[in-house]
């Protein structure tokens, strides 16, 4: 059986970890309310940042709410995922959605991360001549 924890190592952990993935993401996955900006990894598993901020999600439940669903969504899928850093940024009008919307779109955009990243590891990136 898969393991349905979600440990330090699934998760990114400090400046540096945000940093690396908003300065080169290589996939910008869109959902209703959110957008999760991608960054592969040589790790063997997905990591995820959250940022929720007050400005777009007023109320703290409603902060809190979202980043639980996020989480819970990777953890089940964890062993789907390919090998990357994952930073999910809640938009204005996310605590608007109600939980079902929101696991379909999670789950829509996991399968589009895949298959995206699925497509960049096929495709190898040519090499610049200097």
């Amino acid at each position: 059986m898969p393991q349905q924890g979600f440990p330090r190592q699934l998760r990114l952990l400090n400046a540096g970890d945000f940093s690396h993935v908003f300065e080169q993401a290589d996939l910008k996955v869109h959902g209703k309310g959110m957008m999760a900006l991608v960054r592969l990894s040589t790790r063997g598993h997905p990591r995820l940042g959250l940022v929720v901020s007050k400005k777009n999600v007023k109320r703290a439940v409603d902060r809190n709410r979202f980043k639980r669903l996020v989480r819970e969504s990777v953890r089940l899928r964890q062993d789907h995922l390919p090998s990357v850093d994952i930073v999910v940024l809640a938009r204005r009008g996310v605590q608007d959605i109600d939980n079902e919307t929101l696991h379909r779109q999670l789950h829509g955009m996991w399968k589009r991360l895949q298959r995206d990243a699925q497509a960049m590891i096929a495709v190898p990136t040519p090499k610049r001549d200097t």
